[in-house]
């Protein structure tokens, strides 16, 4: 008899993937720079200039994402246009209660709430660490979704606070930023020793393999891995959403509903949001669009809440 998968079982089995997938992106990273750089240069060397490339390039991915630390969460709030509210507000007091209400059941401070103005269906969490989090919702997602799927879907952004995903989003997002800057000051060097010395030609050809080491990593490899670990913790997400709740059915209705209007127009030009939303906020894509989608097939989703 097969054995039918917990909630449980789906959270580790998607933690341990995650973890395997986040390994990858340094070990192909400087296997890349030593492939290339092998091929004009003896093996030793190309080693000695993989080691070169990485240390600076992660050394600049720790002083980006300490910016990032400091200010993203702002950031992101302020790109969605979301303002603040509170339990004082007669308006949403209701709302307010549901996000502190799911805070209580998942262990966790209670964030601070921020409403998006516009009629779609869409949410996400940003901040450094859950004490610091924020929820945002948009207008369209309170008023058209009931209260227990709404509160699944507050309990899915409340998962990502706890499963830490948001500091793994922005580690993600800050490493891919350094490594498109990094290639840039790398083409400029190799394209500025004009010199025709032996020496200099031979300098020249190591810094543009490595300049296709990098194109190669984050326009071919990087796609591949950051929608893997995406769709993986939205399926982490998924499952302790469902714990937190103790009802994956709402859950799975609720995204139902918010497939059919997911798009958040203030975000069509902030591609970096998209992973950290429940759906994707921006325009209906093409295929190959799809196979690169930071989301799960949204089928695929419903169908695992509702075989918990």
């Amino acid at each position: 008899m097969k054995k039918v998968k917990t909630v449980y079982d789906h959270i580790r089995s998607n933690n341990i993937k995650t973890m395997v997938l986040v390994a990858l992106f340094p070990i192909i990273f400087i296997a890349l720079v030593f492939l290339f750089t092998w091929i004009v240069v003896p093996a030793d060397q190309a080693a000695r200039t993989a080691a070169a490339v990485a240390i600076p390039t992660a050394a600049a991915c720790l002083i980006w994402m300490g910016i990032s630390w400091a200010f993203g969460d702002s950031m992101m709030l302020g790109a969605a246009g979301a303002h603040e509210i509170s339990d004082t507000d007669p308006a949403n007091r209701q709302i307010f209660r549901s996000v502190e209400n799911v805070a209580l059941a998942a262990g966790l401070p209670t964030p601070r709430v921020y409403i998006i103005d516009d009629d779609s269906m869409n949410a996400f969490a940003t901040g450094r660490s859950p004490r610091d989090a924020s929820v945002a919702l948009t207008r369209g997602i309170i008023k058209r979704l009931d209260r227990l799927e709404l509160e699944g879907v507050i309990a899915h952004e409340m998962a990502h606070i706890g499963n830490r995903d948001i500091r793994l989003d922005m580690l993600l997002v800050t490493g891919v930023g350094v490594t498109v800057f990094a290639a840039d000051i790398i083409l400029r060097l190799a394209l500025s020793g004009g010199s025709r010395d032996e020496e200099n030609k031979s300098s020249a050809a190591v810094l543009f393999m490595v300049w296709l080491a990098f194109m190669v990593f984050n326009f071919v490899i990087t796609p591949f891995l950051r929608m893997a670990v995406s769709r993986n913790r939205e399926y982490a997400a998924d499952a302790t959403g469902a714990q937190i709740t103790r009802n994956p059915r709402a859950l799975a209705s609720a995204l139902r509903k918010i497939t059919t209007d997911s798009r958040v127009e203030c975000l069509d030009k902030v591609k970096s949001m998209s992973a950290m939303c429940i759906a994707n906020p921006g325009a209906p894509r093409e295929f190959i669009g799809d196979l690169l989608a930071t989301h799960p097939p949204v089928a695929q989703r419903i169908a695992r809440l509702e075989s918990m």
